[in-house]
């Protein structure tokens, strides 16, 4: 008996899903994406809200866009991400679509449904694609992960209460629980 293949999808197929139903895609492997929680979209809000007022006070070039904003991490059509807040120093990148090629920081807000996604293959595609600083934020354990993926100088665990250093920005701190 033949073993059944799995279908490869493109971007194609996201663009061709209904109406309000978001995913991802991943080495050709479609993964659905739940509706967020409000405290998800709370961090996200005031994380992209702290993160444009440092860039704007600094008269930074980099633009913070939250999702739902489309990453094209390589040049190719089975690689399409959402993550939950992309920061792209290099305008080029960016065009009506969405990004194309990796962002300088991304950070993801974990849910039970995205856990293994967002600490396993999304670390492996970020880190592999450019990406140079990735943050996990977990608000089940309260942790927050951060690669340094630019120097890999490795990876550091802090907790909401925490003053977290940003990597690609010397002078900026961030702590999770006054942002709540």
């Amino acid at each position: 008996m033949a073993l059944q293949q799995e279908k490869n999808y493109t971007i194609e197929d996201i663009y061709a899903l209904p109406d309000g139903k978001r995913a991802e895609l991943i080495d050709g492997r479609i993964y659905d994406m739940a509706p967020p929680s409000t405290k998800h979209q709370l961090l996200i809000s005031k994380l992209n809200q702290k993160i444009a007022n440092y860039i704007d006070e600094k008269g930074g070039n980099c633009m913070v866009l939250p999702a739902p904003f489309a990453v094209f991490l390589n040049e190719d059509d089975i690689n399409y991400v959402e993550p939950d807040i992309s920061v792209i120093c290099d305008k080029n990148k960016l065009n009506e679509k969405g990004c194309n090629g990796a962002p300088d920081w991304i950070i993801e807000i974990v849910s039970p449904s995205t856990s293994s996604l967002d600490y396993g293959i999304k670390l492996f595609k970020y880190r592999t694609a450019g990406v140079r600083e990735y943050w996990i934020i977990n608000p089940m354990t309260h942790t927050i992960n951060v690669y340094d993926l630019e120097s890999e100088k490795g990876t550091y665990q802090y907790n909401f209460d925490d003053n977290i250093p940003v990597c690609i920005y010397d002078d900026l701190t961030i702590r999770i629980s006054e942002l709540l």
